[in-house]
């Protein structure tokens, strides 16, 4: 998810589970939160960088409890006595590491792969049941902050003092809201999967199906299908699904086998490339001094990611030798 959801998330969380928490805790937690996030900034250092350290060991399991202690040993030696006297080190512990989680639960609803279990296991892990921005959440948890807050002035107007810590009802409100919808939104996903995984393309059975959603409507998903000799771009609706109109997708036919596309694919760029690809794209062009390969990977457009699509680039002489390879923002390779 976005930072901003991260935030707002967290400090739901922080509301619900610890209510009672200071100023200072609360600030802990919503950095604690959001600090998974610090992985974006290797696209500053290009998209190999990015490929390499997006969604990596900052979201995994071991680097959230590991940095929880950090922060529970920092706040133990540094924390002034008093704070600590109302709010202690364990439980410090406990908040971060619950945002943390929180955080990396939200991500792997997501179509970008996170590595949940780094380093134990390298499989991405990507349910693609919410996009990047999700709106309804973004509403439910901007509300669930706000409305306290605007009952706390009305009552400091009226004289009335609160007997509750404020807010704790309406984050756990919110936050339970959001699982629904999110289950909601894995069900929905589900029977698109079915529905695409239950037809045939162009006379041949899909090997591989996936369904990625709109951030405008729950029950449309940009889907990909792959079959034994083409790779198929279709809009499925889970509202409408006897009208689902398989003929109406956009058929990407794989490339033929050949000594140019074994070579390129062999080599140890386009292994970590397609590593991380979900459904790669291979285009080889003949140019005029030589070959032409990119590898790209479908699901960026279909998710709507574009921002961060990554393509891989291979330049051959004649005689099919690698001169020039390269991970490239895929809007630079547009522009070649």
């Amino acid at each position: 998810m976005d930072v901003g959801t991260h935030v707002l998330a967290s400090f739901a969380l922080t509301r619900a589970a610890f209510p009672r928490a200071p100023r200072s805790v609360l600030a802990i937690a919503l950095a604690a939160g959001a600090i998974a996030d610090l992985d974006e900034i290797s696209a500053v250092f290009g998209p190999a960088a990015y490929l390499n350290w997006h969604r990596t060991y900052t979201h995994s399991l071991l680097m959230a409890i590991l940095l929880s202690v950090l922060l529970a040993l920092s706040y133990r030696f540094f924390a002034p006595q008093h704070l600590r006297s109302h709010f202690s080190s364990i439980a410090i512990f406990a908040l971060t590491l619950l945002v943390q989680c929180l955080h990396l639960l939200l991500d792997v609803c997501q179509p970008d792969g996170v590595l949940l279990f780094w380093p134990f296991s390298t499989t991405r892990i990507a349910k693609d049941w919410l996009t990047f921005v999700d709106p309804l959440i973004l509403v439910v948890l901007v509300v669930a902050i706000l409305l306290p807050e605007l009952f706390h002035l009305v009552s400091d107007e009226i004289g009335a003092r609160d007997k509750k810590p404020r807010g704790q009802l309406s984050a756990v409100i919110a936050l339970a809201a959001i699982a629904l919808y999110i289950g909601a939104r894995a069900i929905l996903h589900s029977n698109a999967v079915a529905i695409l995984d239950s037809r045939t393309y162009l006379g041949e059975l899909p090997r591989r199906v996936a369904a990625f959603p709109v951030s405008t409507s729950p029950f449309t998903w940009n889907s990909i299908v792959e079959t034994e000799s083409a790779l198929h771009e279709i809009t499925v609706s889970v509202a409408q699904s006897s009208s689902f109109n398989r003929d109406a997708s956009v058929t990407i036919h794989k490339p033929e086998a050949s000594p140019v596309l074994d070579t390129a694919g062999k080599d140890p760029l386009a292994i970590a490339f397609l590593s991380v690809a979900r459904f790669p794209k291979a285009t080889i062009e003949k140019t005029e001094t030589g070959y032409r390969v990119e590898l790209q990977d479908l699901r960026y457009a279909a998710a709507g990611e574009l921002k961060r699509e990554i393509a891989a680039l291979f330049e051959l002489n004649p005689a099919g030798k690698i001169v020039h390879r390269e991970l490239i923002w895929s809007r630079d390779l547009r522009r070649r």
